[in-house]
This record gives structure tokens, sequence and C-alpha cells, in this order.
């Protein structure tokens, strides 16, 4: 989707500076000074780059609405070390007393909780275990509640993550047996990169999911390749798509774009490995992956005798789609 670049604008011109537009980008500023700055959107970088500005300008500043994600807070405890004066690090309001200068310090940058959910999708779409070692349990804690609502777990030991092989992928539904939702929200909500996975994880697992993508608009257009590659995917509008499962995802010889899609944006490498991943596939040292169960190539023949089942869960989620748009 689209990437606003308006928030930053909004807090940088707060803090003094002043932004020429005319083909290009002209920031001036003679000083910076602190001020009172309510973000329009929890956006992380323009968060970020309203810290940066905000540790050396005279004053106090007040940044709500702030974004809170991991690496936002790896940022403002770098900065602390260097000198810097932040509070509420962690929440979605810092408080910032400028400083006249920083140092150097060090820093470790922390494991980037999208590429570990991004692996453990797919060990629980081909079946397989999967162990990650430096992982941050506390950051893992949304993506837990996202991935339960399709019956995948893992166990955390100390900074170790073990996702066991073999898992019974069904959809936990909601009380009454309700079709269950899986959105995104800014941190500390499930994480909007994460939606496209889970995604095609669902496409694996037996039930039916609805994924509601809230933040960015046109993510979702992706699904008409999977649905080329045999996936029983609803697109309710460009927000939502109800998903269906399990079912063999077919490569290579179902059209132009089955097995090559091209997409434009984030995630996509991780996304278009798991669904294309073949008969085996190794992370590192410590994961081996055996996807022979599901993704396969068929001809034409065994194509067509999916295709009254395939018919009669589409207009079960037509249905399912039509109840959640009038809710």
């Amino acid at each position: 989707g689209r990437r606003r670049l308006d928030t930053h604008f909004l807090a940088l011109t707060e803090l003094g500076a002043r932004v020429d537009i005319n083909g290009k980008f002209v920031f001036y500023a003679d000083a910076l000074k602190g001020a009172d700055i309510f973000l329009d959107e929890m956006s992380v970088t323009a968060t970020e780059n309203a810290v940066m500005a905000a540790v050396l300008a005279k004053g106090e500043t007040i940044i709500s609405n702030a974004a809170s994600e991991p690496h936002v807070q790896t940022l403002c405890t770098m900065l602390v070390n260097m000198g810097a004066k932040i509070s509420g690090i962690g929440s979605n309001i810092l408080r910032i007393e400028g400083v006249e200068s920083l140092h150097g310090c060090e820093c470790t940058i922390g494991p980037d909780y999208m590429e570990i959910g991004s692996f453990i999708g797919l060990a629980a779409a081909t079946r397989g275990s999967l162990t990650i070692e430096g992982v941050n349990p506390q950051d893992m804690r949304p993506l837990r509640l996202g991935f339960s609502k399709l019956g995948i777990a893992w166990n955390i030991d100390g900074t170790t993550l073990t996702v066991p092989e073999r898992q019974e992928l069904k959809v936990n539904g909601d009380i009454g047996n309700s079709t269950p939702k899986i959105d995104d929200a800014p941190w500390p909500g499930f994480p909007p990169d994460l939606t496209s996975i889970m995604t095609v994880v669902a496409t694996q697992v037996e039930g039916t999911v609805l994924i509601f993508e809230k933040m960015f608009e046109s993510r979702m257009f992706f699904v008409d390749k999977l649905i080329n590659m045999g996936a029983c995917i609803t697109l309710c509008d460009p927000h939502r798509a109800v998903v269906s499962g399990p079912r063999i995802l077919l490569g290579g010889d179902r059209g132009d774009d089955g097995a090559r899609a091209k997409q434009n944006f984030k995630r996509v490498s991780d996304r278009t490995r798991l669904r294309t991943l073949g008969r085996t596939a190794s992370i590192g040292r410590s994961a081996h992956h055996d996807g022979r169960r599901r993704v396969k190539t068929r001809g034409w023949r065994q194509r067509k005798s999916l295709r009254a089942k395939e018919s009669a869960i589409f207009y079960a989620n037509m249905r399912t789609a039509y109840s959640l748009q009038n809710k």
C-alpha cells in the first residue's frame, strides 16, 4: 500500500523545521525547539525521525500517538545510551528532554520478530520442525495469538523457540463456532507484514478463517496468484479475504502467473518461498522441512476432480463473507 510522508513532515515542522516540496524535499532549520506533538498515525519511521530530531532540540518534547514497536524501543534505548533523555519507552507517549550533544555507544540490534514469524509459518505449512535461537519472548506474544487461531503453537525455552513437527493444523473458531478473524494493528497488535504469510499458511489449515488487512490498502490483491495455484480464497474487498483449507497448491501449469507471481511489497520473498516450497527445504543447521505432502505439481486430470469440492467451498465462503459484511 501507499506510504504517506505527511506524518514525518508534521512532526519535523512542529519542532521548527521548514519543508519545501517541489519535486524534491528540502528541509531547513535555524534551530529545533521542543514541542507537544500528536502524530496523525502510529508511523514507525515518523516516530523514529521525530525522536532523533527531538533529542537535540531545545526544551521538552512530548510525542503522543507514537509507534512502540520493538525496533522503535531499540532506537530509543540506543539514544539514551548515547546521552539522550527519553522516558516512556515502549509506550505511545514519549517524553524527551533535549540535550546539547550525544556521544558514541555500543548497541545490539534485537531479533526481527516478523522474520521469525515468517519462518514459523514456513515450518507449520510444511509440517516441519524448526528451532530459532536468540528470540525475545516478549516480542512473540502478539504473534502467538494470531498463529494459535490456525492451530499453530511453539515452545520457548529462554531465548530458544522450537516449532514442533506435524502439528494438527485446524482453525480454532470463536465462541459459537464463528469464523475467527486474523487482523493487523499497530504494536502490540498483530504485525501487518505477517498477514500475507498467514494467508498462505491458512491454505494448508483445516477450516475457514477471515484475514483482515486493515492498515494498508491493496495489499490483499496478491491472492489471485494463490487462487491460480489452487487455493480456495474469496476476496471480499481490498482488505478482507476468506480462506478455506486445506488445499493442495499446484505449481507450474496453472497459467502464466501461477508460480511466477510478482509482488510489490514487503515480505514477498518469504511468502513466495512458502507457497512454492517443493520437496524439501532447510534453514540454517537446526531446521528441516518436508513439504512433500502438500505442495505438489498436478496435471489437468487431477485438478478437474477438485472442482466440485471447490465450488461448494466457494459458495460457503460467499455466505460467510456476506454475513461478515452485514455485521
